[in-house]
């Protein structure tokens, strides 16, 4: 297939190249970024390959294309090598998903390689992709159909009214539904099950039967794991979870639906084999504990799209050690995992980031179940998450050395979740901390590398500051640290759980804020194009040709804060001290072009109603 065919191909409207012949340059492209390409070539003997024959892009996907007339005239590990290579660049390049080709220009033979980290090699090359695709084809097969979001998330409120109904505890239901989705991606047997008996001769239900199914593939997937802690993950997902009350009392045609409905519904358009996999089970994974938890109005459960881009923004890769001190069910963990998978070029570099880079603390036995429960489902990456308070665990994070994290701390917590030496100065009245979060910030701070770099959530009055206490934290914070970045964020980012108005600070760990003598970047992030859905909480908007409109707002905060552009209405650099209020609200200029007749009559509207109830 010639040059010209491929481009029609896949699609000359998606074409980019940089040199007068079409083709691509790394050494130009990364240039134009401040990156020298030889950072990045891994300095092996033999010719290094810069130019990459054809390449496509959009806003989130790139297809790199290099030909050969024949691949039989060619080594088979050095034309891999050459792909590898422009694909190392690539992910430096941009933070795009890749799908790269080695197309014959003689003959018709194609090798495709697709994923979670697009690996080059024999093993990982998608033997079934031996023709050209259209790129929209290509992306669908990264990104998956929108349709199968849609269906995740609709079952969700099904499910969780099967299980109302089948007398299953509101807290009980996200982590039962966590072990029954990993159960069943590992080959669980639960239809046509009869009475049974067992070893030790006692009879068992066909309910028993299943459940005891379900346990022996959870020893499996512990014991595969290596983990710390295996028999306490494994007492909390049996006695806590298997061994319930609400799920030993379930019939076994109660059971057998759940479990049917689940492996209909959910796990067909689930394929954790590549990101968008990945990202499709996270969603369904943190949905649930929201919507399930949404009465208890003090949970403050992280979007998955947020933690998405704060990884991003702290820019995670292969080389990553990510710690959450206070993990919850493991969100940032699981998003920084795919992160840092996303950026490796070999399996074993993939298996390093699961068993030896990924950390995390959570205080609470159900949520640290819930925790080594969704690590679990997205392919282990459990074996450093341990139950404890982050407060006990000094030595423990110290050995990690540590350099990026990311957490939410509890904003309202009460004496036992806090550090036992800032307890101690609390007045006698106290009973939930006064720093609004910052003290756990604080402390995870003086505990990691000094290189580090430190994303969090905090509510708005950490940002604003009108308390001692967080105003103690914030020039404690600047004393010894950066403020790099704030970004305000939606004011219902976390309904239908809690109420709190959250914004999102980055500090840079290596130096004082007096010392860096820089700006800091102030983002007005509060439009993510998501709409409140009744029963789901807020799910994200969808442009007419059906594409995540989360998915270009994601690009432009990205660009804007890496770029440190000055956008009216959305970004502004100014330099602040601990005195100072920490929003882009108290900095930005007006973006008047935006505004419309309909601002106009709301602000008067509101104006109006407030002089009539003033009276």
């Amino acid at each position: 297939m010639q040059r010209f065919e491929i481009i029609n191909k896949i699609g000359d409207k998606y074409h980019v190249g940089n040199l007068e012949n079409g083709e691509f340059s790394y050494p130009k492209a990364l240039k134009s970024i401040g990156i020298n390409i030889k950072d990045y070539q891994m300095g092996q003997s033999g010719k290094n390959h810069d130019y990459l024959d054809i390449r496509f892009e959009n806003e989130r996907l790139v297809v790199l294309v290099e030909t050969k007339n024949w691949f039989s005239k060619w080594d088979t590990k050095k034309i891999q090598k050459q792909l590898r290579e422009y694909v190392r660049y690539e992910k430096v390049y941009t933070s795009k998903k890749i799908v790269a080709i080695l197309a014959e220009t003689d003959g018709d033979d194609v090798w495709t390689w697709y994923g979670q980290s697009v690996i080059i090699d024999e093993e990982h090359r998608e033997k079934k992709r031996n023709t050209l695709l259209s790129f929209e084809e290509y992306e669908e097969i990264c990104f998956g159909k929108v349709n199968n979001k849609i269906k995740v998330v609709d079952s969700i409120k099904r499910l969780n009214e099967m299980m109302h109904s089948d007398g299953i505890s509101e807290n009980l239901r996200s982590q039962f539904v966590g072990t029954c989705l990993l159960a069943l991606k590992n080959n669980l047997i639960y239809k046509d099950i009869k009475k049974t008996i067992d070893e030790d001769g006692i009879e068992l239900s066909p309910q028993q039967v299943v459940i005891k199914n379900i346990q022996s593939i959870l020893t499996g997937l512990l014991a595969q794991s290596q983990t710390l802690d295996k028999a306490k993950k494994l007492g909390i997902l049996n006695d806590k979870v298997l061994k319930d009350q609400d799920i030993t009392s379930l019939t076994y045609d109660e059971l057998k639906s759940i479990l049917s409905y689940i492996d209909t519904n959910v796990v067909p358009y689930i394929n954790d084999k590549n990101t968008a996999g990945q990202d499709l089970l996270n969603l369904f994974f943190t949905t649930f504990n929201k919507y399930v938890g949404k009465s208890d109005k003090n949970q403050a459960f992280t979007p998955d799209h947020i933690c998405d881009f704060m990884s991003k923004a702290v820019g995670v890769n292969k080389n990553s050690r990510i710690l959450d001190p206070c993990c919850g069910s493991g969100s940032f963990l699981v998003r920084a995992m795919t992160d840092a998978m996303d950026d490796c070029d070999t399996e074993d570099e993939r298996e390093r980031v699961k068993r030896k880079q990924i950390y995390g603390i959570e205080y609470e036995y159900g949520a640290y179940g819930l925790s080594s429960t969704n690590m679990l489902i997205h392919g282990d990456g459990n074996s450093n998450i341990i139950q404890s308070s982050m407060f006990e665990k000094e030595q423990w994070i110290k050995d990690a050395n540590i350099n990026i994290v990311l957490m939410n701390p509890p904003y309202n917590a009460t004496k036992k979740h806090c550090n036992p030496n800032y307890v101690s100065t609390w007045v006698n009245k106290q009973k939930e901390d006064p720093s609004k979060g910052f003290h756990y910030v604080y402390w995870a701070a003086q505990h990691v590398s000094k290189n580090a770099k430190l994303a969090v959530l905090l509510p708005m009055q950490a940002a604003i500051g009108t308390s001692s206490e967080v105003k103690r934290f914030k020039k404690k914070m600047l004393k010894d640290y950066t403020l790099d970045a704030v970004f305000s964020l939606p004011n219902e980012i976390f309904y239908p759980g809690a109420a709190a108005v959250a914004c999102c600070m980055i500090f840079d760990l290596s130096q004082s804020h007096e010392h860096s003598n820089r700006d800091t970047f102030f983002g007005y992030f509060k439009e993510d194009n998501f709409i409140k859905r009744k029963g789901l909480g807020r799910v994200e908007k969808m442009d007419n040709k059906g594409r995540s409109m989360w998915e270009s707002t994601k690009q432009k905060w990205l660009d804007l804060y890496k770029n440190r552009r000055e956008v009216p209405g959305l970004s502004v650099m100014h330099k602040v001290n601990e005195k100072d209020e920490w929003l882009a609200e108290a900095y930005m200029e007006t973006d008047y072009s935006t505004l419309t007749d309909r601002d106009f009559q709301t602000t008067i509207n509101e104006y109006l109603s407030y002089m009539i109830k003033g009276r």
